[in-house]
């Protein structure tokens, strides 16, 4: 949003992910991204990528983070809130998912993270659909 003027750094410990993982989050296609907001006055960005073994081997785990990493290169200091964590993490078709449909993807996660109430709304979980339960009791 401040464009040229956030700083951004990678994060690179476990507990910074773990931290992250305790924020907000949106699935867009190819990718989910969590969002945690700091509370330390600091306008600096932190962005983390992952792949689980369920994406596929180590090629193509280390292919499909590359391309978040791309992907996150020219998307966050757009459209990153500063004081933030990002994680982004890799799903089954992120490295066969077309690269304007990937850029899509995490435009979309990034920019309904960063309003509030698309983070209330993630935030909140929401009731389950029970039937009989959509009569008000007499």
């Amino acid at each position: 949003m401040q464009g040229d003027t956030l700083k951004i750094e990678r994060l690179t410990s476990r507990p910074q992910f773990l931290a992250a993982a305790k924020g907000v989050s949106q699935a867009r296609g190819a990718v989910v991204v969590q969002r945690l907001y700091r509370t330390d006055d600091d306008a600096l960005i932190r962005v983390g990528f992952t792949a689980t073994r369920k994406v596929g081997g180590a090629v193509v785990r280390n292919r499909a983070k590359r391309r978040l990493r791309e992907a996150a290169r020219a998307l966050v200091p757009l459209h990153g809130v500063a004081g933030s964590d990002y994680v982004l993490i890799a799903r089954m078709g992120t490295t066969g998912r077309e690269w304007d449909r990937l850029l899509d993807d995490v435009k979309s996660a990034l920019t309904r993270l960063a309003t509030p109430q698309g983070a209330a709304h993630t935030a909140a979980q929401k009731p389950r659909d029970i039937p009989g339960q959509d009569r008000l009791p007499e």
